[in-house]
């Protein structure tokens, strides 16, 4: 694994520190009135979920991981599960729903999916960014509700609810951001 100076790790960055593999979540440079400057820097474990603060010098040096990045289709869920095919090897993997979250909701059939892996281990995984969904239950348009800026409550065919634009109906098909479960447009 290539080595880097402990100044140069930036946010989002993997490490091996301490035998273990870290995100940096948040990276500050701090140059004293006295002594050498030094990052100050937010990590968090992995595979642990554990964060860790932790001052770096310029003279350390840290190794700094390069995930693989492979491309999978979901398929299917099965049970607490959610079942991947490998789009090069046609392999199946199984990873459990909470590895992905709340952004489960917007897994569809036949979704293509980043999942980064360390050494064959499923570390995080990257969706599309917006997603076509249907609405399947929208409140009807209140009368003088036409303000630039009014939005009503609609149910999307996954369960999630997101606010809408007044003259979004019942049946329409809409692109929402997976980010932060928000109304983008309507599809074509």
């Amino acid at each position: 694994m290539p080595k880097i100076n402990g100044n140069e790790i930036r946010t989002g960055d993997v490490i091996m520190h301490q035998d273990k593999l870290w995100i940096a979540v948040k990276t500050d440079h701090v140059k004293p009135g006295k002594g050498g400057a030094y990052a100050q820097v937010e990590l968090k474990a992995i595979l642990e979920g554990t964060k860790l603060n932790e001052r770096f010098r310029s003279a350390e040096a840290v190794e700094r991981v390069t995930l693989d990045v492979k491309d999978f289709t979901y398929l299917y869920e099965q049970g607490d599960n959610l079942v991947f095919m490998d789009q090069e090897t046609y392999e199946q993997i199984e990873l459990p729903k909470d590895f992905v979250g709340d952004r489960a909701a917007f897994l569809q059939d036949g979704m293509k999916v980043t999942l980064e892996m360390y050494e064959d281990r499923p570390l995080g995984m990257r969706m599309p960014q917006q997603v076509t969904l249907t609405i399947v239950e929208a409140d009807p348009v209140v009368k003088g509700q036409t303000a630039a800026n009014s939005f009503k409550p609609a149910k999307l065919e996954n369960g999630l609810r997101v606010m809408v634009p007044p003259f979004i109906a019942n049946g329409e098909r809409i692109i929402v951001s997976t980010q932060d479960v928000t109304y983008v447009r309507r599809a074509e």
